[in-house]
Formats: structure tokens, sequence, C-alpha cells
């Protein structure tokens, strides 16, 4: 998880209804919705007034930054566009896709969130940002839904206007810490900020619900250029165990891959030792970029949130690409990105079917989430239903309704399956310790 501390909510969710929503608007966020930008792309079209005959949604994602890029997601969100407009649109309307590049940054993010809202758009669906803080103010004043963010930050599970389709950090790091008690010693290399702080709770309830004891808890700078003195501590708490092989977990999101070149250099002096992380600093278009079977990842245990990219049940996402964005080098089925794009566009074609001929609108699409809607993704995660307060509310996390997470492995320079099946965390996020 990224960003700052938030404080533990505090609001009643009952009493941020739906039918309240248009009529809650702070000072700042009034101004907010007032403003427009520049910078945002856009696809051509008429916005989604209720009951028009087209439905205006925006997906955004960093793009062209020195940290995290995300292009896949955004690049989908049009792939799908075409695709379902192709078979004649979502209920006979035409969907129109807006972009937004938040170009990693608090105030782009603020504007994509603007542009939405002046936009009229019914929905944020499948995006990445780690500025919740920033883009959610905008959101909640305008009413509109947040589904399947990546999962980045704090406030995507505790928004009541987000609907999460992953567990984001919080499952990942607990469904690594459950796949590695078998480890020796665990050292997690993480992030020295108020963010950093509350991933050792989350990796320790896996190790700990294992049986195992808790990680050595080193500290990084976020955006050093090396981290030989870290790799180095990490090899000698994990190999004093004889019996048993350790393990090292860096969770330093874009630098992790500068932490890995450390560690290789490292590991030739020390007894073998596994290295594993989880899906929110290390995905397929990663191994790629540090070169495949030959970089540093090859052997890693990495939790993710969904079935491999080779499983049969992302046909669907697959049969997308081919039709509409064949030759597309943005577009990675193996993308963790592009799957949950894929997951929130498969959420929100089912909202807005089961309205029928009703209006489309902002409200009426939380209505219908808000209502209890059952949403199936192909067994790509379980059926998704969100409540205002659901199990995880008691640790802080009242919107996380999917807390299942795959064990996959790099073998050959690809992630493949290490374990069958889902690895539901829930009981063991309810036993985190995790302050706010």
């Amino acid at each position: 998880m990224t960003g700052r501390r938030r404080t533990r909510s505090t609001f009643l969710p009952g009493l941020l209804t739906r039918h309240a929503r248009k009529g809650v608007l702070s000072a700042g966020t009034a101004v907010a919705c007032a403003s427009f930008l520049a910078g945002c792309g856009v696809v051509p079209g008429t916005t989604g007034d209720a009951g028009g005959g087209t439905i205006t949604v925006m997906t955004w994602a960093p793009q062209s930054t020195k940290a995290t890029n995300k292009p896949g997601m955004p690049a989908f969100a049009h792939a799908y566009a075409r695709w379902i407009n192709a078979k004649g649109g979502i209920n006979g309307r035409k969907l129109n896709v807006l972009t937004c590049n938040d170009h990693n940054d608090s105030v782009a993010a603020a504007k994509c969130a603007r542009r939405a809202a002046k936009e009229n758009v019914v929905a944020v669906v499948g995006s990445y940002s780690q500025y919740a803080d920033s883009f959610f103010p905008s959101l909640e004043g305008a009413g509109i839904p947040y589904i399947g963010g990546y999962g980045a930050t704090n406030a995507e599970f505790t928004s009541p206007l987000s609907y999460p389709v992953n567990g984001g950090q919080p499952a990942l790091l607990a469904g690594l810490g459950s796949a590695l008690a078998e480890c020796g010693p665990v050292a997690l290399i993480r992030p020295d900020t108020i963010a950093g702080d509350q991933l050792p709770p989350l990796l320790d309830s896996g190790l700990k619900a294992g049986g195992h004891r808790a990680s050595n808890d080193q500290r990084a700078a976020e955006d050093a250029t090396e981290y030989d003195g870290q790799a180095e501590r990490a090899l000698r708490t994990t190999s004093t165990d004889g019996a048993d092989q350790g393990c090292v977990v860096p969770a330093l999101g874009d630098r992790n891959g500068t932490f890995m070149d450390s560690f290789r250099r490292a590991r030739e002096d020390y007894p073998e030792v596994r290295t594993a992380t989880v899906l929110g600093s290390v995905d397929q278009t990663v191994i790629d970029a540090t070169g495949g079977a030959s970089g540093p990842y090859e052997g890693s245990y990495i939790t993710g949130w969904y079935p491999v990219a080779s499983d049969p049940r992302w046909d669907g996402m697959k049969q997308v690409i081919r039709e509409q964005a064949f030759g597309d080098n943005r577009i990675d089925p193996a993308d963790a990105g592009v799957q949950t794009t894929w997951i929130a566009y498969t959420v929100f074609r089912q909202v807005v079917e089961s309205l029928g001929d009703g209006e489309v609108s902002a409200d009426t699409v939380a209505e219908a989430l808000d209502d209890g809607l059952k949403v199936t993704t192909g067994g790509l995660t379980p059926t998704l239903r969100w409540q205002f307060q659901d199990k995880l509310a008691a640790v802080g996390f009242p919107r996380l309704v999917n807390a299942n997470v795959t064990l996959q492995v790099v073998r050959e320079g690809r992630l493949v399956s290490a374990r069958k099946g889902f690895v539901d965390t829930t009981r063991t996020l309810e036993n985190a310790d995790v302050n706010y």
C-alpha cells in the first residue's frame, strides 16, 4: 500500500447512502468539481447522460513516467469498448470510454477525477492510482462509483463508493506469509515510510498463522539508487539457520528491481536463499523487463490475485485482445493491471444489464451495487457482492470482499501456478495486528 497513512474511518457507512450522495459536497469538492483540466485522453463521443443511448465511463492509469506505468489498462479499456460496441453495446447502449494519465502525481490524479465529474461519467472502471486521497473527494462529491481499482491504496478498501475486485496488498502479503511459513528466517525489505509501516503486520499475520515467527523487518529508502547494504543484511539474516532455507521478501514497489540487482550480486557469497514477493511489486511485465528466465526473479514465489495467464478462464479477455487489440504491445494478458481492468468491466457490464431499460447513471450504478447485486467473473474471483460493512471492517478494510490469492512461481521467465486453487486470507487478515 502506498501514500500517507489514513486514520481509521469513523463514518457510519449507512449515513452516506445513494439518496444523500448528490447533496453531500464539501467546499473543497465543490471547487474541484467546478474545475476543468487538460491532459486527459478522450474517446470522442457523447457523455453518459441519464436515459441516453451512450454510457460514458473513465479508466485512468499512469503512463510514460519514470516510476510505475500501467499503459495496458487504458489501452485495454478502449479495446473492450470497441469489442462490446461491435456486439451491439450493453443492453443496446454504446459504451464510451474516456481515459486519463494520472502521471503518478497527486495533482494529476485529482484532475482526472475532476474530469470524470465534469464529463458526467457513470463510473470509473478498472483503474490504477496511488493517490486515492487526491481523487476520491471529487468522486465521492459527484457520487461516481470506483469499480475495480488496482488495490494500491487503503482508501480503496474504506470509501463507500469503492467496489474493489481484489484484496490489494493486504491479501497478497497475508497470503505470501502463509506460503512462506515453511521457510527458515524471513526478511522483509520495505520502504522506510508511514505506508511501509503497514506491511510487516500483514506479512507476519500469514507467517504466524502457519506457526512461523515474525519476519525480520528491514527499512530501506524508497528512492535509493542501490541497495547493496540492505541485500547483504538480508542475506546474513536469512542464512543463519543451516537446516531451513531462508526467504527474502522485497516489497519496495518500483524499486524492487533496483534491490534485486543488488541482491543478485550479493548472493554469490551466501548459501542459496529463496526470494518471494507480491504481485503489487512484481508482475509479468516487470519479469519480462528484467530479463525473464535470466533475470533476478527466476524461481521467486509471488502471490497474485487471480489465476495465471495460461488458465482457460482468461479466454474471454484474450478474445477481446485478439479481435480488437492484436499487435498492441501495451496490452499483455499476463499483466495484473490488464486482468483487473477486464474483471472490472465484466462487473460493470453485469451492473448495466441488471438495470435493463432503466436509467444508467452514477446513482443507479451505485444503487445496484449497494442493493446487493451478485456479480460472477467466470471463476477468476469468487462471486462478488459489496456491502457497506464486510467481514474485514474490524481491521480497517470494510470494502474488501475478495481476500482470495493464488501462489505463483517464476519458471523459465513466466509466472505459473505453484499451488492449485485459491487461498482465502480472510481469517488471517482478521487476526492481523494492523494499526491506523
